[in-house]
């Protein structure tokens, strides 16, 4: 793992080395987890290649967790895309809600212009894009909804536990901890 320094000193990151290396961006928080996690979901599923980038690029402005963003954009990674696509052309199918099946094996057959094919082609990759642009609104919403009350219930538990270890005022146990020996 590179060091700060080294980061700060790399000739391609120095035009954004001063805001990337803000320890606001590095720091895990109540916010900045839930924003990485919805930008990380959204560049996973909006663009194929180059997800990593656009989740970091997303992160500055948005002062989102940039390791979290850019560690969620695996979700799409090379043995998952294909179940990726298919979900996205169902969601998409859904939504555009196209001709039967009989109908284009007709018009394939009454000619196959290029025409055809490529209204075929874009209606077919139309169906894939807007249920991956469905997708990538949709997870990036849920996710920072999940991650925020995941990170909530968290806190709550570690605080229920600290306070359940920690003796009471003037060092004395509270009343719902107290054993026979303390009484």
């Amino acid at each position: 793992m590179p060091s700060r320094e080294d980061v700060a000193g790399n000739k391609w990151l120095a035009p954004v080395a001063g805001r990337a290396l803000s320890p606001e961006l590095w720091r895990f928080t109540r916010r900045s987890v839930p924003r990485g996690v919805a930008l990380g979901l959204f560049a996973a599923f909006i663009i194929p290649i180059g997800q990593i980038f656009l989740a970091c690029l997303l992160a500055f402005p948005a002062r989102a967790n940039v390791a979290v963003a850019a560690l969620l954009t695996f979700v799409t990674n090379p043995l998952t895309l294909p179940f990726w696509f298919v979900v996205a052309n169902r969601v998409g199918h859904f939504f555009l809600k196209p001709g039967s099946a009989d109908e284009v094996v007709q018009a394939a057959a009454q000619g196959s212009s290029v025409w055809n094919d490529v209204n075929w082609f874009a209606h077919s990759a139309g169906q894939a894009a807007l249920g991956f642009v469905i997708l990538a609104i949709v997870s990036s919403a849920l996710g920072y909804l999940v991650a925020g009350w995941v990170w909530r219930y968290w806190i709550g538990h570690k605080q229920r536990e600290r306070r359940l270890r920690k003796p009471g005022k003037r060092g004395r146990t509270p009343p719902d901890m107290r054993t026979e020996q303390d009484e």
